[in-house]
């Protein structure tokens, strides 16, 4: 069978969020035909294989696409969130990325969706023709791309549904994703949750939100994080006094510890353990009822990650335990913010889509099709459109906030760039409106907070060397 042959502008590989946001803005703002491939049968990426109690940790009004709200704006009433911005489900993600699909995209007639897809890559022959084939009917077909091929797969978010765990674990031993949880026709003798994660926070308030006594959790963490605190990233809030307690924390610290004790002081970081100095920082939010909750489990092994799980024990890096007798272990360990090498996002015929500001993929996509848009060479928006790598450690909070803070300083700069940030719901946070004569007297304070922050970075990493 002949593949058919199609021609457009732009073709995109991944109907996730990233690439749904891509499209949504690209096709706002320029008249170029486009192409979705996706492997999954609906957009959503691993939206539509997590687990069936996922919520997003952020407010809904900061998701999704930026010509279509998430949500309906309310503030919740109850619950562990109350007081705060509502958070979307899954399958209310998935419903909303179905409708931008159908009611935004499709209608423009310059769209073409085909799910159950595999992306096969460019021809050997032709490397402006890219090859991908149907999944159901076997069908192929051939793309003359005129302008790029968007890589909208590459930040390979994962969830348990998606990976094995890491781990091994004997036969006879009960493991599960959290997928699983909500089907459970009887209660076990006890639960493991595997996992520090958002993943495995959300697996722990499942449990306790259905009454689970904490005495009945055992949870796994391999290392502490400092969270964020839902209450500072709200709709409407332009963080003024949350970016003038970062400077205070920063200017008065002599250490990294105690930039991190500042922080903590202001409100602006959390931590499960009071007792427990975090070395992780990974973009989680939390709202401080769910915190309350979460430190209602004592039973936190915290001895390394586990290596194997039978019927006996659990072998961790640092010790092996005994493991309780019907215990049902709940694995939570795949990485959704995977830590990815940064490679240039605009390059010839291919663009990488990755995150612009740490942990903001969808705004980051959006804000890629705008400068795409908006400007005419590779060079500027390049510098406009830095990739930032997700953080891991606690010391990748420094290089979070002065990724954050350069770009800022970068975007404030183009006027042009400044009015469509004001449009986009996507950026969360207001940009501070500043005159030119506003923005030069600043330069000198961030400047000598970025040499402050890399001070106490090298500081660290000395000390921990020596160590």
């Amino acid at each position: 069978m002949q593949p058919t042959a199609l021609e457009v502008d732009y073709l995109i590989v991944g109907a996730g969020a990233m690439g749904m946001a891509f499209a949504d803005t690209l096709v706002a703002e320029t008249d170029a035909t486009v192409a979705i491939v996706d492997r999954y049968d609906q957009p959503g990426g691993h939206w539509t294989v997590a687990y069936p109690f996922v919520r997003l940790h952020q407010p809904s009004a900061f998701y999704g696409v930026n010509s279509r709200e998430l949500g309906s704006g309310t503030v919740d009433q109850d619950g562990w969130n109350a007081g705060l911005h509502e958070l979307a489900s899954g399958s209310e993600i998935l419903a909303y990325l179905d409708q931008v699909m159908r009611r935004t995209l499709l209608p423009t007639g310059r769209v073409s969706y085909f799910p159950k897809s595999f992306y096969d890559g460019p021809d050997p022959q032709r490397p402006d023709v890219q090859r991908f084939h149907s999944l159901v009917s076997g069908a192929g077909f051939e793309v003359t791309v005129r302008r790029r091929t968007v890589d909208a797969t590459y930040m390979n978010v994962t969830v348990p549904a998606m990976v094995p765990p890491p781990y091994e674990v004997a036969s006879g031993v009960r493991l599960i994703t959290p997928n699983q949880l909500p089907a459970l026709q009887e209660q076990p003798s006890h639960y493991t949750v595997v996992g520090a994660g958002k993943t495995g926070i959300d697996a722990c308030l499942w449990l306790l939100s259905r009454g689970t006594d904490p005495s009945d959790i055992t949870w796994i963490m391999p290392r502490d994080s400092w969270l964020l605190d839902r209450a500072h990233w709200q709709p409407g809030d332009s963080g003024g006094e949350a970016d003038a307690a970062r400077f205070e924390a920063v200017a008065g610290a002599d250490t990294v510890q105690e930039l991190f004790a500042r922080l903590e002081d202001s409100g602006l970081l959390l931590r499960l353990s009071p007792d427990i100095e975090p070395t992780a920082f990974r973009c989680a939010t939390v709202a401080r009822a769910e915190l309350e909750q979460l430190r209602r489990i004592d039973d936190v092994v915290r001895h390394g990650r586990v290596k194997r799980i039978d019927e006996t024990s659990i072998e961790l890096d640092e010790i092996t335990l005994p493991a309780q007798a019907g215990t049902l272990y709940i694995d939570c360990t795949a990485d959704g913010l995977e830590r990815r090498p940064k490679v240039p996002v605009f390059d010839g015929a291919r663009l990488t889509l990755q995150a612009v500001v740490p942990c903001q993929q969808v705004f980051s996509a959006a804000l890629v099709a705008h400068v795409e848009a908006a400007y005419a060479d590779d060079d500027t928006r390049n510098a406009l459109c830095a990739p930032a790598q997700h953080p891991n450690s606690a010391l990748d909070w420094i290089q979070f906030f002065s990724d954050i803070q350069e770009r800022i300083l970068r975007w404030t700069a183009d006027a042009a760039l400044l009015e469509w940030l004001g449009t986009c719901r996507l950026m969360g946070r207001r940009l501070p409106d500043l005159s030119p004569e506003q923005r030069v007297a600043l330069l000198p304070r961030f400047r000598a907070q970025q040499l402050k922050l890399e001070e106490l970075r090298q500081q660290a990493q000395l000390v921990a060397a020596v160590d």
